[in-house]
């Protein structure tokens, strides 16, 4: 594979086929009509400019695609895609991805191929997370994913999914406080990451300050299918927050100078988006007054005692749980619960940002798109 085909993760064939795309595509590209905006600075223009790039995150539970381009201090995401997929569904048993989870995952990535081509993209980060590292047959599925879609997933380590997570989610820190405690509740893993005062950059978004992380070997899949997740006692809620509890343990020792009231909590993942729609009665899921929004302690704890409280079917019915997420929010909001005893904290920001973000922005870092392109 040559060094350009390399950069987009596809075959030299398919790598031709993104470098050409269809005049009006091509048209509405350079248009930079945006879908919904992430991460731009505000005040500063938001003028598009540069490559455009793509971000896949192939996780335990979805499979998430991001499009975007540059702007003057962040970027805007011109085209997404997310699906659940369940692609690690039954590898707690079998320790092996099944073959319905994998066909799932085959069609997911070509809708998003195509909308990678579609778009013009010229430079992706395509990556796959626990399910794939865990996974007998990972190697093989990812030889599958090359064959079948033309895309070649890199399987990322955890302190790398830690990173990216908290690059991603950088943006939310409140300034005035002395930092974060970042949690990321994936299908097969959670990602937990101490975060000082973010990095000032003079363009685009700031760095994050790791001090500490730890990744969790449970997610909301892994722990559901230990546990239940249909029907959910207060018992068997808090024995899948003592099983969490114990995890994290060996972390939390590690630290100091934890002062609730200076630190906030700073959550990515289906979870906490879920929990604040429900907090917000959303009668659909909206983005734009999830993302950034805070809750305090007291919310959390009234929006977990109406979920424990609900049966799958009220559970099911919410808009911002569904059938998909129905039988795996308490086992999110059990790690949660693991995370806020350990780490009390009085307020929570919820992203719904993360490793995608976190991705387009490190591309870009790394291209010096804003240290060069900003003045376009």
């Amino acid at each position: 594979m040559d060094d350009e085909a390399r950069a987009t993760g596809l075959d030299p064939a398919r790598e031709r086929a993104f470098r050409e795309p269809r005049a009006e595509i091509r048209a509405t590209r350079d248009r930079g009509a945006p879908l919904h905006p992430r991460l731009d600075g505000g005040g500063h223009g938001t003028d598009l400019y540069g490559p455009t790039y793509a971000a896949l995150d192939l996780g335990t539970n979805n499979c998430r695609l991001l499009v975007a381009r540059a702007t003057h201090d962040g970027f805007r995401v011109i085209d997404a895609f997310s699906r659940i997929i369940r692609l690690g569904e039954g590898i707690t048993a079998s320790g092996r991805l099944g073959e319905p989870a994998i066909e799932r995952a085959v069609e997911a990535l070509k809708i998003c191929r195509d909308k990678m081509r579609n778009r013009g993209v010229t430079r992706a980060r395509l990556i796959a997370t626990e399910a794939c590292r865990r996974a007998e047959n990972g190697v093989a599925f990812l030889s599958r994913v090359r064959d079948q879609v033309g895309l070649d997933l890199e399987v990322v380590d955890r302190e790398t999914e830690a990173l990216l997570a908290a690059t991603g989610c950088t943006p939310l820190i409140d300034p005035q406080a002395d930092g974060a405690v970042l949690f990321d509740i994936g299908g097969g893993s959670s990602e937990i990451v101490r975060l000082g005062h973010p990095e000032a950059a003079r363009h685009g978004p700031p760095a994050p300050a790791m001090r500490d992380w730890i990744s969790l070997p449970v997610g909301v899949v892994t722990l559901a299918e230990r546990h239940g997740g249909i029907v959910v006692t207060p018992d068997i809620f808090e024995a899948m927050i003592a099983e969490v509890a114990g995890h994290i343990a060996p972390f939390a020792a590690a630290q100091s100078g934890h002062d609730p009231l200076r630190v906030h909590l700073l959550g990515t993942s289906g979870t906490v988006t879920t929990i604040a729609g429900v907090h917000l009665a959303l009668r659909r899921y909206d983005r734009r007054r999830v993302d950034g929004s805070w809750m305090s302690d007291s919310e959390i704890t009234g929006v977990m005692r109406r979920l424990l409280a609900m049966s799958y079917d009220e559970r099911a019915a919410n808009p911002c749980i569904g059938f998909e997420r129905a039988d795996l929010v308490l086992a999110g909001c059990a790690i949660l619960e693991a995370i806020r005893r350990t780490f009390p904290c009085t307020r929570l920001r919820i992203a719904d940002r993360g490793l995608r973000e976190g991705m387009l922005v490190q591309m870009m870092r790394d291209d010096r798109i804003w240290a060069e392109g900003h003045s376009q």
